[in-house]
């Protein structure tokens, strides 16, 4: 196959939708939606959807994507803060499951459209719980001063306009507070804020039918291929010891990259070695048009190459785009590369083919499966 492209172990993938179903099985009040942003290629929704989860989705597009590759809509989520009206006006006429709503704005918005196409919507809304998740401050969602979500000073009055308006069913509160976190201490801090909040609205008079923890679960970039799935055991069971739910009360998880990050990797072939005067460049067919999570975010993938057992030499691995920015890695230390070598990098199962693009008219990279 022409590089670059992407090529997806299935058998992983199987792996971790089995884990993530083993650490839920015993709960019929949990209920697991795959964050369709993380990946959208059809093979791999094929099998989560067999698999039993639903979606999360973030925009119109993915909730087409979605009801195209099976998901019912009674299974999706709708989230996102600038929701145009033509997509809720789509949630609506499709039926899904639930909104999640991140403004007061937003919710008159909604209210407006259901009233002009004699609709009902379920909602939840999006809070703002504050919790720091320690992760890349272009990931994290959960602060005051995030764009996203209600903060909790200003919740109270916009549930009880959501309660009072009859083309409204709330359903309850949907957190989420940022993505790639390994650390479990800020789910616990999560947990927590939401204990404290649901007794502070119960004193209020205020019941949810179901609470929405989002997801956030990060994996093991640097040694994916020790530690080749996410710590799902570890991440339900905060919430299963330490969330207090009420009877009946219905729980969402939204996980994304913890599903399929670790079954996809980026395959290229070296361009050129090029030898300057302080670096030795391994310039590879790929760029930021196939991953653009090293140039966006500075992010770490393991690269390894497939051709040569060779003596370590240091390389900045670098791509073809017009961008100085186009590095996967600098001073990475690889097997001797050569011309023609085949090079894999990593973990790019997450945000790699979903966010590629065609800058420099290059042609979007195809997929393959083992």
């Amino acid at each position: 196959m022409r590089t670059p492209y992407y090529r997806y172990d299935l058998g992983l993938l199987d792996r971790t939708l089995a884990k993530i179903r083993e650490c839920t099985e015993g709960h019929p009040n949990w209920h697991v939606h795959y964050a369709i942003k993380a990946n959208a290629n059809p093979t791999l929704l094929e099998r989560i959807r067999k698999a039993g989860l639903g979606i999360d989705c973030v925009s119109g597009g993915e909730i087409s994507k979605a009801l195209e590759n099976g998901f019912p809509a009674t299974s999706i989520v709708f989230a996102g803060v600038g929701k145009a009206d033509w997509e809720i006006d789509l949630a609506l006429e499709k039926g899904i499951a639930c909104f999640n709503v991140e403004s007061q704005a937003e919710l008159e918005v909604i209210i407006e459209r259901c009233q002009a196409l004699g609709r009902t919507a379920h909602i939840a809304l999006r809070v703002n719980p504050n919790v720091d998740a320690h992760t890349h401050a272009g990931i994290t969602t959960g602060l005051s001063e995030n764009k996203f979500g209600i903060e909790i000073p200003m919740l109270e009055p916009i549930i009880r306009r959501a309660i009072e308006c009859d083309c409204l069913v709330f359903e309850g509160l949907h957190f989420h507070i940022g993505s790639q976190i390994l650390d479990m201490e800020p789910f616990m801090t999560l947990a927590d804020r939401v204990n404290e909040l649901q007794d502070n609205l119960e004193g209020k008079g205020i019941k949810l039918h179901s609470i929405n923890v989002g997801g956030g679960l990060g994996v093991d970039y640097d040694n994916p291929e020790q530690n080749d799935m996410p710590c799902l055991e570890s991440y339900f069971k905060v919430f299963e010891d330490r969330l207090k739910l009420r009877p009946g009360q219905q729980l969402h998880f939204e996980l994304g990259r913890a599903v399929v990050a670790q079954c996809g990797r980026l395959i290229t072939r070296v361009l050129y070695v090029k030898q300057g005067t302080v670096k030795k460049f391994a310039i590879v067919d790929a760029g930021f048009t196939e991953l653009i999570r090293p140039a966006f975010y500075g992010a770490h993938h393991k690269i390894v190459n497939l051709s040569s057992d060779g003596p370590l030499e240091k390389y900045d691995v670098v791509g073809p785009i017009c961008e100085s920015s186009d590095t996967f890695e600098k001073d990475a230390l690889l097997p001797e590369i050569r011309r023609g070598d085949l090079i894999a990098i990593l973990t790019a199962g997450a945000y790699g083919e979903t966010m590629a693009s065609c800058y420099n008219c290059r042609p979007l990279p195809k997929s393959c499966f083992d």
